[in-house]
């Protein structure tokens, strides 16, 4: 198969699909990889690196989308990514389209088999491909958070760990899945004072065992969610359901009633983000104000650990990029239910069920289009 690994185009996203290693363990199975020059250079994956592997360096992202079978990418592709795209082409990359109407139809008119990295699933029920960059962005959320809730960045000026005799930041996280996790371990590890919320009481329990009294945990009741979110000096947004919409769990009265240079950082972003009040950012220009709450709301936060987060991401994607390259995607996408799951579109029909009802939309299931 021809694979084609693109530069990213997204603002300040400097993530690869593929590292050399990977593109030399696919070569020595038969595949030739097509790679953009500089799609690596600003992590230090430099083109020669990518020579070395055995992989034909291409001038042009046309030039790429053009003669690959398959496309490997990190974020979602773009306007001029998408109309790039052609009938019988696999794209395999982050999707998050619940929240994106356009890229929907773009891909939907493409005719390519458009697979999601973010509902691929494991025998355990979890979502492999996105844990990594969950890990990232949970572990940066709180790092984003500390940073700005300083008085230079726009915050209240508050440290997060606090000192002798006076109180650290009290830190509200939505959320206890993997970004929800990550973040509490951070905050912990900084001394913040943290309470975090779910609704699912094994999780909490899990959390308590793990920290004591250095975590206070609550069930996702509104009531104390309004009262904690108005003592807060940052709420993390961490709340995830797969392939869908993020809820609204902050309202914008809620926002209204914290404290000004308090800070919001909405990890969910990329899902359309869990407070009323939440827009993409970029990192160019990562925050703004709303009733004086500072928000950070960037999509692609792990695009600023590049380098870090591409290694995480590659790790658990290349499995299933091998699976794809030699098997083809009917094949194995038939054989491999939890790939299968990542079938977002597919030749002009929308597969994903939580896509179709975010945007009203009808879709056939994968199941259906596919022999088992």
């Amino acid at each position: 198969m021809i694979i084609g690994l693109p530069q990213e185009v997204k603002n300040n996203e400097y993530r690869v699909g593929l590292t050399p290693g990977n593109v030399s363990g696919l070569c020595k199975q038969g595949h030739a990889l097509l790679v953009q020059r500089g799609a690596g250079e600003q992590i230090g994956l430099s083109d020669e690196s990518y020579r070395i592997a055995g992989a034909t360096l291409i001038e042009s992202a046309a030039e790429v989308f053009h003669k690959a079978q398959m496309i490997v990418k990190v974020k979602e592709p773009q306007a001029q990514e998408c109309a790039m795209l052609h009938e019988d082409q696999i794209l395999f990359t982050y999707l998050h389209l619940a929240p994106d109407p356009k890229q929907t139809k773009a891909l939907m008119d493409s005719g390519a088999s458009c697979i999601a990295y973010e509902t691929v699933t494991s025998l355990n029920g979890t979502l492999p491909l996105l844990a990594p960059m969950s890990e990232v962005a949970g572990r940066m959320s709180i790092q984003a958070a500390a940073s700005h809730l300083e008085k230079t960045h726009g915050g209240l000026g508050v440290l997060m760990a606090g000192v002798p005799g006076v109180a650290p930041a009290k830190i509200v996280i939505l959320g206890a899945g993997v970004v929800g996790r990550n973040a509490l371990q951070m905050a912990v590890g900084m001394g913040a004072d943290v309470c975090i919320f779910d609704r699912d009481i094994e999780r909490l329990r899990q959390i308590d065992l793990l920290y004591g009294n250095r975590v206070r945990t609550f069930y996702s009741d509104h009531w104390l969610l309004e009262q904690e979110v108005s003592e807060a000096d940052a709420v993390i947004g961490a709340v995830l359901l797969p392939g869908a919409a993020a809820p609204k769990l902050v309202t914008r009265e809620m926002v209204k009633r914290m404290k000004p240079g308090s800070v919001v950082v909405d990890v969910a972003i990329d899902q359309g983000g869990c407070f009323e009040t939440s827009k993409p950012t970029t990192h160019a220009d990562p925050t703004y104000l709303v009733d004086g709450v500072l928000h950070y709301c960037v999509a692609n936060m792990p695009g600023a650990v590049a380098r870090t987060s591409t290694f995480a991401l590659t790790n658990a994607t290349y499995p299933f990029v091998e699976a794809l390259a030699n098997r083809g995607v009917i094949k194995a996408l038939s054989i491999d239910h939890h790939l299968r799951n990542g079938l977002s579109i597919h030749k002009g029909v929308l597969t994903s069920a939580p896509v179709a009802q975010a945007q009203g939309l009808d879709f056939e299931s994968a199941e259906e289009l596919l022999p088992a």
